[in-house]
């Protein structure tokens, strides 16, 4: 029997994030959804002071609306020299939500003159998984550096300007594989395999 899992997201990327990680550990027996899959509900605000309590709002959320075992993440970049801004408000630093490019211009504005050597940065992913009796939050970081231009088309959001530690290339010049074998998500992800599998397994 199959064990339907919502993902809180519309973001197909993050969606087949989350099954490329499955599929690497063997885990069977989950079918991952998202939010276009299910029937439509309404989505608290983004509130929270930190990544954490975003993720477990919208997992609680997904959970109580659908009855599905959810996962949903909080994901941003920390900046060193920004005292760890964007951090939370990292999809909507520059005013509008989502505008990855003008969020781009914005951050490298703001590091203008910054440099090299103070041009430190993290992504962090918080993941929640909620389901019957179950409340997991975890946390994955990925530390690395603010490039000077944007490069690569991969990924989304910061990638074409972060450039992970011990790295000379962008995370959007990175492949899937190499992304996942990293990245912040990815490391949170991972932490949520166990209960996966358990809940795959009743």
């Amino acid at each position: 029997m199959t064990r339907r899992v919502l993902v809180a997201s519309r973001n197909a990327k993050k969606l087949n994030e989350l099954r490329r990680i499955l599929d690497e550990a063997n885990v069977t027996g989950i079918e991952i959804v998202g939010l276009n899959d299910v029937p439509e509900y309404p989505e608290a605000p983004e509130t929270g002071a930190t990544f954490e309590e975003n993720a477990v709002a919208k997992a609680r959320d997904g959970f109580a609306a659908t009855g599905l075992p959810c996962v949903a993440d909080d994901s941003g970049i920390a900046v060193d020299a920004l005292n760890g801004m964007p951090g939370v408000l990292s999809a909507r630093w520059s005013g509008k939500h989502g505008d990855d490019e003008a969020n781009n211009i914005l951050l490298l504005a703001q590091l203008g003159d910054v440099p090299d050597d103070r041009r430190g940065a993290q992504f962090v992913s918080a993941c929640a998984l909620v389901a019957d009796g179950v409340e997991e939050i975890v946390r994955g970081e990925w530390p690395g550096t603010i490039n000077r231009n944007p490069v690569g088309d991969g990924g989304f959001g910061y990638d074409p300007l972060f450039v992970p530690a011990g790295g000379t290339v962008t995370s959007a010049e990175l492949t899937p594989a190499e992304k996942d074998a990293a990245s912040h998500r990815g490391r949170a992800l991972r932490q949520l395999l166990p209960t996966l599998a358990a809940l795959a397994d009743n």
